[in-house]
């Protein structure tokens, strides 16, 4: 493990999260916490490249399937890897078959980089989070049990309080907005042991009064038409929104992209 070491190449493995919903730009791209560190390492890196062969909706045999060995051949110094969350949140999954494909993506990516980074990825307060908590935890272990075994870092976005905070989540609940996107890169960039540009980004979002009852209602009205119930849609019929998608970025080319 190296900390506060200087990487010049960057790939980022994973879904919809590393992908960078729904942190959308201008122009209805999305940016994304992978793209905030990148650009932070850019600045102070000459020449940096990255690469992002994130696919939204995938699950990890299809993270394994389609972008390990492709980032592993790359060699790059530094890789992310976030992969599974989709796959707990499937009303049937089998966490022996993630924890074991997890296991074999870390055990290819690891001794291809400088250092890997996963993650305890983060929570929404709510009754999905309830739900489906036990699977997450599960997951959670698995991938802090991997990374002592291959020298990984992790950041815990799990146990950050303000990353919990609905406000934190865009209108459909399951993506970070701008907002929490920028908390995420703040805290890839402390892990990687930088110095701290955002010392609370893991402090709770101050107080505010909740929204009323009409207004609650007309959000859960809004959320089951235009997120929930496509999403189902596509779970009854085996599709996934990442089906026939690009990587998001797919060459490690230098970067000169939006910064923190």
């Amino acid at each position: 493990m190296e900390t506060n070491a200087t990487y010049t190449s960057f790939v980022a493995v994973g879904d919809s999260f590393t992908e960078g919903m729904s942190d959308r730009l201008a122009d209805g791209s999305y940016r994304g916490w992978a793209d905030l560190l990148a650009g932070r390492m850019a600045a102070r890196t000459p020449g940096f490249r990255y690469a992002n062969l994130a696919v939204r909706g995938k699950l990890i045999g299809q993270i394994v399937a389609e972008q390990v060995d492709v980032a592993a051949a790359i060699q790059p110094d530094l890789i992310t890897l976030v992969g599974g969350l989709n796959d707990t949140l499937r009303p049937k999954c089998d966490m022996g078959r993630v924890r074991g494909l997890l296991e074999e993506a870390v055990e290819r990516l690891a001794p291809s980089c400088k250092q890997l980074v996963l993650m305890r990825s983060p929570g929404r307060q709510g009754p999905v989070l309830e739900r489906f908590r036990p699977r997450m935890e599960e997951l959670f272990t698995c991938v802090d049990d991997l990374a002592s075994r291959h020298g990984a870092l992790v950041v815990d976005l799990y146990g950050a309080p303000s990353l919990a905070d609905p406000r934190m989540w865009d209108v459909d609940r399951l993506h970070l907005t701008t907002e929490g996107h920028r908390r995420v890169a703040e805290a890839v960039w402390q892990t990687l042991g930088h110095e701290a540009q955002d010392t609370e980004w893991r402090t709770p979002l101050p107080a505010t009064a909740p929204p009323g009852w009409g207004a609650r209602r007309t959000a859960d009205v809004r959320f089951a038409r235009q997120y929930l119930l496509p999403w189902i849609g596509r779970r009854l019929t085996g599709r996934s929104s990442g089906d026939g998608r690009p990587a998001k970025r797919p060459e490690l080319l230098p970067y000169e992209g939006p910064g923190a």
